[in-house]
């Protein structure tokens, strides 16, 4: 990772949080890609079908996406959420998105992270790039101790991109997902800060 800005807007204290890898920046979605976000879900609505919740309508529009990035801002101003886009570096697409969400402080320091990569994109190491940096903004700026994630079985690319950047399995959960209208077993797993200090 070549760096991080953490920038404070002027009207609020959202973090502007950008974060450049070799080939990627990797930043907070904010209102202005509600437009970016509708064609990343469009284009890869079949693609993402089999490994996603239920997805409405709302997730294929701009106007469904400027309503949600005011919720999700909101989240970021609370610094209980964090919803990343992975971008080329003219930031003109959104490759993939990284989500750390439900974001608990005080004796857990932990959050969930979920992430999607577009269909074009895939196996060429996009992922393990993107998280490696936000993983470590996340420890570090944020000073989460446990970030957790998880993956049905049967998709190990999942699984190899967690399994590559130090998540280590803890658990099997039977019906723990409702995921394209089916619950879903996952494997749960965790990247635990060894270095944590308290931060926050």
């Amino acid at each position: 990772m070549k760096g991080w800005s953490n920038m404070f807007g002027y009207r609020n204290n959202v973090p502007k949080v950008r974060l450049l890898t070799e080939r990627l920046v990797v930043r907070l979605v904010y209102e202005r890609d509600s437009w970016r976000l509708a064609d990343y879900y469009e284009e890869n609505r079949r693609f993402l079908k089999p490994w996603e919740p239920y997805r409405d309508e709302s997730y294929y529009s701009n106007s469904g996406w400027q309503a949600r990035l005011a919720m999700i801002e909101a989240m970021h101003q609370q610094h209980s959420a964090f919803y990343f886009a992975l971008m080329d570096t003219d930031e003109k697409e959104i490759l993939g998105v990284a989500n750390y969400s439900n974001v608990l402080r005080g004796a857990f320091n932990a959050c969930y992270l979920g992430y999607s990569l577009g269909e074009k994109y895939q196996g060429q190491g996009f992922m393990h790039e993107a998280l490696t940096a936000t993983n470590r903004y996340m420890q570090q700026a944020q000073s989460l101790h446990r970030i957790m994630a998880s993956y049905m079985p049967h998709n190990q690319r999942s699984g190899n991109v967690l399994g590559s950047l130090g998540f280590e399995k803890e658990g099997y959960a039977k019906d723990y997902l409702l995921i394209d209208g089916q619950w879903q077993d996952h494997v749960l797993t965790a990247l635990t800060n060894k270095a944590w200090r308290s931060g926050h």
